[in-house]
């Protein structure tokens, strides 16, 4: 594979606008370039979860989600692709019943946090929703592929779990919400 960039600035965007891959100009926060710069930090977020201590399962699967989150990104950047499929959201809801099924039942509210790699989860957790928001506006301006955002969906649902999995592994223990009350220690 030659260079694909020979150059990483253009100065075309000096002015508050981008490129997106079809060659259409629009502004930097245009609502499809907040989609699929989310989907980017989503991705970033990810980077750092994958640069943790992970068990080698994870790490393979954080960087097949992440390769599955930048196809997304290439789906969004050109209004009418389409990357993502039907199968993808499937497939994280079979690997979330597999790690689920091993962790204690939930009965409470869980805090964000525990061990730093299930903290860097939880983080990464929140920014996928805040994709997954994004693409939602989006879909009120323009059409969308429908499997991208159940994609999202799950995935978000997928790193809660994983999150969990990761602190089990560390026995740490989670931290669960209080219902509103004030703890004073």
């Amino acid at each position: 594979m030659g260079n694909r960039l020979s150059r990483i600035y253009t100065r075309t965007g000096d002015d508050g606008s981008t490129g997106l891959g079809d060659g259409t100009r629009v502004r930097k926060d245009s609502l499809r370039v907040e989609a699929y710069g989310t989907v980017d930090e989503l991705n970033s977020a990810l980077g750092v979860l994958h640069a943790t201590n992970l068990p080698s399962h994870l790490t393979k699967l954080i960087a097949a989600i992440q390769q599955r989150l930048f196809d997304l990104g290439g789906e969004l950047c050109i209004p009418g692709a389409c990357t993502i499929d039907d199968t993808a959201a499937t497939e994280l809801e079979e690997l979330m019943d597999s790690m689920n099924a091993g962790l204690p039942p939930l009965r409470e509210f869980i805090l964000p946090g525990g061990s730093q790699a299930a903290a860097a989860c939880h983080v990464a957790r929140a920014v996928c929703r805040r994709a997954e928001r994004r693409l939602c506006s989006l879909a009120e301006h323009e059409a969308i592929n429908p499997d991208s955002l159940r994609y999202l969906n799950r995935l978000s649902d997928l790193l809660f779990v994983i999150a969990r999995v990761l602190n089990h592994l560390a026995d740490g223990e989670e931290v669960f919400w209080t219902g509103g009350k004030t703890r004073r220690d």
